[in-house]
């Protein structure tokens, strides 16, 4: 399998929202660096978006070209690799690529959403690069979670991306179980993100070229 198709893309759901249906719609987009999540949200069915876009765009303008009936996206998140002066102060230009993201972005209602304290979100170990914004994230406006994600910059190490978290509000559902909470900003937050990336950091990827090895791998 050729290097550019290896998957880059993952989502993890907890099993504590199982009454929600979510599924994997390879039936919408079946790309090996797009996840397109749906799931049941009381009488609606909405839809998570997770992407990776290498620098030549090719996941964006899939997904541009592709995309169907998925008007209830609550959000689109991920690696879009695309440096601009629109989300990061330190990069002074505009990319041809940004135009092509919020057109598609309108189309699903979505606008961008950026942190309540700015930064990187991606850190370079050489002296020749500079640390840049890539990772972005979009919501409806409408949405409790807007302008309002935090980046964890702190705890991005070995990674060389930040993990960040974000509160997407939803229609209230009944579920059979109960949900212990974590407090936001709190010590059992930080253990929680940290244990999350620990486990994620020492998966072994150096054979994943699949969904099936992917998989395997989680």
């Amino acid at each position: 399998m050729a290097q550019n198709n290896y998957t880059r893309v993952a989502t993890y759901v907890n099993k504590c929202f199982s009454r929600m249906r979510f599924a994997l719609c390879l039936d919408i987009v079946n790309h090996c660096n797009i996840n397109i999540l749906s799931f049941h949200n009381e009488q609606d069915v909405n839809f998570i978006i997770n992407i990776y876009s290498n620098s030549n765009q090719t996941a964006l303008q899939f997904l541009s070209q592709n995309i169907v009936n998925l008007n209830n996206t609550i959000i689109m998140t991920g690696d879009f690799n695309i440096r601009d002066s629109n989300w990061d102060p330190n990069f002074h230009y505009h990319s041809i690529h940004t135009d092509d993201l919020f057109i598609l972005a309108n189309s699903l209602g979505l606008e961008f959403s950026p942190p309540t304290n700015p930064g990187p979100t991606r850190f370079v170990d050489n002296l020749q690069d500079s640390n840049s914004v890539i990772d972005l994230v979009f919501l409806s406006p409408n949405n409790l979670g807007f302008d309002h994600h935090i980046l964890h910059p702190k705890i991005q190490k070995p990674s060389d991306h930040v993990p960040l978290t974000i509160e997407i509000g939803i229609k209230e559902i009944n579920i059979d179980i109960n949900i212990w909470t974590i407090g936001k900003d709190s010590k059992e937050e930080e253990n929680f993100i940290n244990s999350i990336t620990k486990g994620i950091i020492i998966l072994n990827t150096a054979n994943i070229n699949s969904k099936e090895t992917l998989e395997n791998a989680v």
